[in-house]
């Protein structure tokens, strides 16, 4: 499951308070809600929350210090959180040996459900997709794939409270994780980033859901992500990615053109092999990073197709493997790189340029 914007600070105040659906007090800080029954994903064991633990508390301790807030406040928020026993194994990537297959991995997001529910998405917000790709530069196709794979047009943004999911991730980040110190560290940023605007915001950080790993809203935003770049797209005077499809198709827009999308690029074009020259393992050394010029991909023995052969930006060679038959290969460009931003998965950025692609002939063909 498988982050530049500025902001005032009322204007911040006034985002975060949508994003959490409930009313601020302007007098009263709200302490965060008992926790005797968990309100997560359905639990079979009592509750382990993180007032046992000390490393939890000296962590919220200096998440005080370093931004200013009130020490109990954050020892109570975070003391509270429960640990989610299914949340780590989650993360885990799977088992040695598991071969990747892309056309199994594809059938889980191209499929008739969310053509159709992409279908209608883009009908009831057709000018909200036509400003963003105006303004932004992001093709309508590229948000609907996002906000598609993501949540099904926000038919499945998660029921895991975030200030829970985040917590177990920062202090309980499975150590078998190839990059599991990288994570814990991403995941505490992330959990200091969620307690610090919802107290600023003066609201109860118990009250957002979102996946196992914390993203929340129709395009499944991480906190840093919905502070840095989520915006209020349809003008009503806040930001609220759960319940306003304009304001997450401008986020995503945005948080693309934060991430370098460049306007009227491909993502890739088609390649393939001349075996007399071909240097695959030099071609695949830089993983999904643009870094060969037309004329050193094509010295390597990788031949694009008559579009590619036009491109004059970085390309890298994308190896999407099928199980047990011939892999499949494509040259992204800059552009690809940029949907690997909001998942580190070349198959995930592939699947949301086919799904955007079929949703957008099926609209066609009405």
């Amino acid at each position: 499951m498988l982050n530049p914007l500025s902001r005032t600070a009322l204007a911040i105040a006034i985002t975060l308070v949508a994003f959490l659906s409930i009313p601020a007090s302007a007098n009263t800080q709200k302490a965060p809600k008992p926790t005797g029954k968990s309100s997560a994903a359905p639990a079979r064991q009592p509750a382990v929350l993180y007032a046992t633990r000390p490393e939890a508390l000296q962590f919220a301790d200096d998440l005080a210090a370093r931004r200013d807030l009130d020490r109990e406040w954050v020892r109570q928020a975070i003391g509270q959180a429960q640990f989610l026993t299914q949340v780590p194994r989650l993360m885990l990537p799977p088992a040695k040996g598991t071969a990747k297959n892309w056309r199994v991995y594809r059938s889980r997001f191209v499929e008739p459900i969310r053509i159709r529910a992409g279908v209608r998405f883009w009908q009831q917000n057709e000018a909200a997709l036509a400003r963003a790709e105006r303004e932004y530069g992001v093709p309508a196709e590229i948000i609907v794939g996002i906000i598609g794979v993501e949540t099904i047009y926000g038919q499945q943004m998660g029921n895991f409270r975030v200030m829970d999911a985040l917590a177990t991730l920062a202090f309980d980040f499975p150590s078998a994780h190839p990059r599991a110190k990288e994570r814990t560290e991403f995941f505490r940023r992330e959990l200091e980033q969620f307690l610090s605007f919802t107290n600023r915001s003066n609201t109860d950080p118990f009250d957002a859901r979102g996946s196992y790993a914390g993203a929340m809203g129709l395009g499944q935003f991480m906190p840093s992500s919905w502070v840095r770049y989520a915006i209020d797209f349809d003008g009503d005077g806040r930001v609220d990615l759960f319940n306003s499809p304009a304001d997450a198709i401008g986020s995503v827009a945005n948080y693309f053109r934060g991430h370098g999308w460049t306007p009227g690029m491909p993502t890739h074009f088609g390649v393939q092999f001349d075996a007399a020259r071909l240097q695959l393992d030099d071609l695949m050394a830089p993983d999904i990073l643009p870094t060969f010029s037309v004329a050193s991909m094509q010295a390597k023995g990788a031949v694009l197709d008559a579009a590619g052969v036009q491109h004059t930006g970085p390309l890298a060679l994308i190896e999407l493997q099928n199980g047990g038959d011939a892999a499949s290969y494509v040259a992204g460009t800059e552009n690809f790189y940029a949907i690997t931003r909001y998942n580190w998965s070349s198959y995930y950025a592939m699947a949301v340029i086919d799904l955007g692609r079929e949703v957008s002939a099926a609209r066609a063909g009405q």
